[in-house]
């Protein structure tokens, strides 16, 4: 199993390293998580990746559809079961894979594909949860994790969520990376640090770990400790929308917005 990643070391200490598939960039363990069965999935570098533009932890093509396959086996195969099985998203993806090859084979497709397989499954009753141990960047993060019922990730300088990198923002806002960084003080959703994100009310939680890329066994613990709790949270919550993301501090707007739509919205229907 390949252990060049947060993810897939995370991977390994938690659900171990008998995968479900022969698959390179998309590892999947059918472990357990509080005594009950599990399922647990990385997207990891694979080197040798036949899409280059896929080799250092993207979300390429194949994976997008590895990764819907990785969940509607669970969802296909749980549909007629009382108690369905957890999946654990193990979250340390670069970016989506940007290439020519990927926009004429519909990287779109992929990508949906696998973000509709992650809601499906929450909606089905799965309790699906997202581990953010290293990057969660833009198209990649969408597809592997966002859709879960709870977010937690590692508060380590390692561990980021972000539409795009800093040098590819700088470009796209016409500013150095310095000035990036001055902003990104004042406005907290173009900070990278993950306590500026778990303002904006996405994260369930916010481990301290001593590190992300080398855990100890006390991370270990505490991460599966959490991930318990949070099972025993989506238990007792009846919800299974994200409704629950929009009470962050800087998410007024977001609130307000959604309000008027829905006003707008009635307002068209009873017309």
């Amino acid at each position: 199993m390949n252990t060049t990643s947060n993810g897939a070391t995370w991977l390994a200490q938690l659900a171990g390293d008998a995968p479900a598939h022969d698959w390179t960039a998309v590892q999947v363990v059918d472990g357990t998580l509080a005594g009950a069965p599990a399922r647990y999935i990385a997207v990891v570098p694979d080197a040798q990746n036949r899409f280059p533009r896929a080799r250092n932890g993207e979300v390429g093509l194949v994976e997008g559809w590895q990764l819907a396959q990785a969940v509607q086996e669970i969802v296909g195969a749980d549909r007629e079961a009382s108690v369905k099985r957890p999946i654990v998203a193990i979250i340390d993806v670069t970016s989506q894979a940007y290439g020519r090859r990927e926009e004429a084979f519909g990287i779109h497709q992929a990508l949906a594909g696998a973000a509709g397989a992650y809601a499906q499954a929450r909606l089905a009753g799965h309790p699906v949860i997202g581990l953010i141990v290293g990057l969660a960047m833009s198209g990649a993060f969408l597809a592997h994790g966002y859709q879960a019922n709870r977010l937690i990730a590692l508060d380590d300088a390692g561990v980021m969520v972000h539409a795009m990198g800093k040098a590819s923002a700088a470009r796209i806002t016409l500013r150095s990376v310095e000035a990036l960084e001055t902003l990104a003080q004042s406005v907290p959703p173009m900070a990278y640090d993950i306590r500026s994100y778990a303002s904006l009310g996405l994260l369930w939680r916010v481990l301290q770990a001593s590190s992300a890329a080398a855990p100890t066994a006390g991370d270990v613990a505490l991460v599966r400790a959490t991930l318990e709790e949070a099972l025993a949270d989506i238990a007792a919550d009846a919800a299974r929308d994200l409704s629950g993301r929009f009470g962050g501090a800087h998410r007024a707007a977001s609130r307000r917005v959604r309000e008027l739509l829905h006003a707008q919205w009635e307002g068209g229907a009873n017309a």
